[in-house]
């Protein structure tokens, strides 16, 4: 007889090792139930990303379908559907929902087996509300140019918080950490991260009619945000590139202070994913900022080393132990 449990598990690590690539073998040193955990995190964010980028349906339908994914994950945590949950119809069809349903069972193990905040969980929902609500916004003002979201950086750190440092908590709840400090580390990991992603696809989210930089700072080095559509490599967004490199490598360096906060198990990883977002970060400045001829990116065979030097540090930890 089928148990729907395992069933679950035993999906998203399928799920994760089709999806997450290099991420995935990062994990397989772990504990066998901190290794399930972080496929089960995966395959939930995974699904949050796929039900918002699903470009085939309309921003209308997105939202609709993270209230309904909201709802159901609100369910699946044993939590009131309260104003953070939303109750809908059923939306048009999405491959992403029918996939989320079978991670729901794991989800809610793993949550309460590593007490994760359930905020956290549905703070990523909220993040994903904001990119589609901001996508209403610069459709409506297309003929405008490019959209800045943000006003300021305060505005743009707490997006950054919904879309990563939430992630950060919640795998430093996985990975396990002695300290409480490491609760506002991993947010400024996650920061860091998320900066990252941000100055690589500038390009793509120009296009897109969307601006995360902060407002107030493109005006401040003279930059105007219809020149990253039109591709504008000059000093002032050198030196605008300049500075946002750098803050976010400060943010890396506050980062490296979870290393004395997490458990044993966790440190690799943390290894990994700083190799592969920093690795990101040096790509962009050795450009010379260059994001606009091609997405920066490590190489593939960088990329697995990256992996593999996690597993087998992993692996080591194990001996000694």
């Amino acid at each position: 007889m089928s148990d729907p449990l395992a069933d679950s598990y035993a999906f998203c690590r399928k799920f994760a090792r089709r999806t997450a690539k290099n991420f995935y073998y990062s994990f397989l040193g772990l504990p066998a139930n901190r290794f399930d955990a972080m496929c089960v995190l995966y395959s939930y964010m995974r699904i949050c990303d796929d039900i918002g980028d699903d470009e085939r349906q309309s921003v209308e339908s997105r939202l609709a379908a993270l209230d309904l994914w909201s709802d159901e994950v609100c369910r699946a945590l044993d939590e009131p559907t309260d104003e953070n949950c939303h109750s809908t119809s059923e939306p048009q069809a999405f491959d992403a929902l029918v996939t989320g349903r079978r991670v729901l069972p794991a989800l809610g193990q793993m949550v309460a087996t590593f007490q994760i905040p359930h905020e956290y969980l549905l703070d990523v929902i909220a993040g994903m509300r904001a990119d589609l609500e901001a996508d209403q916004r610069c459709a409506q003002q297309a003929d405008a140019g490019p959209l800045c979201l943000c006003s300021n950086f305060d505005e743009l750190a707490a997006y950054c918080y919904r879309v990563a440092g939430v992630v950060g908590r919640c795998c430093i709840h996985i990975w396990g950490f002695n300290d409480p400090r490491a609760l506002e580390i991993a947010v400024d990991c996650g920061l860091a991260f998320q900066l990252t992603n941000i100055l690589r696809d500038l390009a793509e989210d120009a296009d897109n009619g969307r601006v995360y930089l902060p407002a107030d700072e493109l005006q401040q080095f003279g930059y105007q945000p219809e020149q990253l559509q039109q591709r504008v490599r000059n000093d002032a967004f050198l030196k605008l590139m300049a500075f946002q490199t750098q803050r976010a490598e400060q943010y890396y360096t506050s980062a490296r202070e979870l290393f004395d906060v997490l458990d044993p198990c966790g440190r690799p990883v943390l290894q990994a994913m700083m190799k592969l977002y920093g690795g990101i970060l040096s790509e962009i400045r050795s450009s010379g900022f260059d994001v606009f001829s091609r997405r920066v990116s490590l190489p593939a065979w960088k990329k697995l080393l990256i992996a593999a030097g996690a597993v087998a540090r992993q692996q080591l930890q194990k001996v000694r132990a």
